[in-house]
Order: C-alpha cells, then sequence, then structure tokens
C-alpha cells in the first residue's frame, strides 16, 4: 500500500484526513503535516521526515500537496530526491483524494502519479510531470 503525506496550508492537511477517515476509517499510512505562517523552513523539513518515515512501507510514497511551489511542495520535493518510489502531486483537493484513495492499493507511485495527475484537471501536476516540462540543467562538460 502507497503511504500517503498530506502537506497543506494552515490545517488543511488535517481536515482532509478526518473527512477521509469519516468515509474511510482509520487511515492506514498517512500522515498530516500543517504549514502555517511563521513556521521555519527546517522544522517542515523535520515534520515532513518524520512523517515519511511513518508512512514508508517500502511500496512508495505519494505527498500530497496543495499548491506548487509552497513550502509543503518544495519540502516534499527535497525529499523525494533522496527516495525510491516517492512522488509529489500538488494541487490536491477533498473530492480529488476521495477518488483516489481506493488507488492505493492497485497502483504503484508512478501508476498513481499519473492517475491521478490525469483525474485533476488542470489544477494537478506532479514534480515529475514539472520537471518533464523544465529538465535539469546540464553542464556542457558534463554531456
Amino acid at each position: 500500500m502507497l503511504g500517503w503525506v498530506i502537506a497543506c496550508h494552515d490545517y488543511a492537511a488535517r481536515d482532509y484526513a478526518e473527512k477521509l477517515e469519516a468515509q474511510y476509517g482509520p487511515l492506514t499510512l498517512c500522515r498530516t503535516v500543517d504549514y502555517w505562517a511563521g513556521l521555519s523552513t527546517n522544522m517542515l523539513s523535520r515534520m515532513m521526515c518524520d512523517a515519511l518515515w511513518h508512512v514508508d512501507a517500502g511500496d512508495g510514497v505519494i505527498f500530497l500537496t496543495d499548491t506548487v511551489g509552497g513550502a509543503p511542495y518544495r519540502a516534499a520535493a527535497l525529499l523525494s530526491h533522496k527516495y525510491p518510489h516517492s512522488e509529489v502531486i500538488a494541487g490536491v483537493t477533498m473530492a480529488l483524494l476521495t477518488q483516489m484513495y481506493p488507488l492505493r492499493d492497485a497502483c504503484d507511485s508512478a501508476a498513481f502519479r499519473d492517475a491521478i495527475v490525469q483525474a485533476g484537471g488542470e489544477g494537478v501536476t506532479s514534480l515529475w510531470h514539472q520537471q518533464q516540462k523544465n529538465p535539469p540543467f546540464v553542464l556542457l562538460r558534463d554531456k
């Protein structure tokens, strides 16, 4: 089962998790990280790392964030480079999380990433999709 880290501004992550629990029961391998004004990026990174550690059962981890480029998205992006089978998604909504929750058992991380981006429409993207638009910088001497 894919682990989920829901990380959003203010208390949206906690709200999403509470609504999912009301519909599906206790959330296995799911943690929330709420980011609010004044929280240091160091503390956010530590909270994200702790959440990752708790949800990683070896099948992959999906970071679900609210906005592209926001602090939770950036912290998740930095962590995802160190962990294979992790994906960073931005633009999640409650309706989208509800729709995608059953796929946690059915997909690997890459298939889940593609499914949630397709289901979410224009407002949803992933770190991988963003990197395909803007490939990493390569020095000419490294070619």
